[in-house]
């Protein structure tokens, strides 16, 4: 049997913290689905196509690993597209609480589909999309916490605002 997971966020921008998922989730898993969630409410920095764009930059070397958007309820997305696993990150105490109710909610909605919590490499545990961009904002570098497609697009989109 096939094992295809579903790795959802809004991976803006994607960090070497969900590079270091999606590369130990390929021993796990014979398919990961990358699917970033198109969500207004969060006001993204990056539009969903530019997020896919980065993605598909940072992952274009590893096999088996598919880059897509959804809206909507992350069970209907799994379900259409034939997914037995969630994948969900989490870096330290605090993400878990939010994580096990989504977990206990999709496994009501969906008993079918099991979710699996993976921890990121000891290197990546405190790195966020929030902290990195917050970084980069401030004049910082982030050479070595994101893929290098995401340093140049968060370089050139926060140029001036220092």
């Amino acid at each position: 049997m096939t094992v295809k997971a579903v790795y959802p966020g809004t991976f803006d921008p994607i960090t070497n913290g969900h590079l270091d998922i999606i590369t130990r989730g390929l021993r796990l898993f014979d398919e990961i689905l990358v699917a970033i969630l198109g969500n207004p409410e969060k006001e993204p920095l990056f539009p969903v196509g530019e997020r896919i764009d980065i993605l598909k930059a940072a992952v274009g070397g590893l096999p088996n690993v598919r880059v897509e958007s959804f809206d909507g309820l992350l069970i209907d997305y799994a379900r259409r597209r034939g997914a037995q696993v969630i994948v969900r990150g989490l870096r330290a105490l605090s993400d878990f609480e939010y994580e096990f109710q989504m977990a206990l909610m999709n496994q009501r909605l969906a008993p079918d589909i099991h979710t699996v919590f993976m921890m990121p490499s000891e290197a990546y545990v405190y790195v966020s999309s929030r902290l990195v961009k917050e970084v980069v904002r401030l004049g910082g570098d982030v050479t070595g916490l994101v893929p290098p497609e995401a340093v140049a697009r968060l370089k050139a989109r926060y140029a001036g605002t220092k």
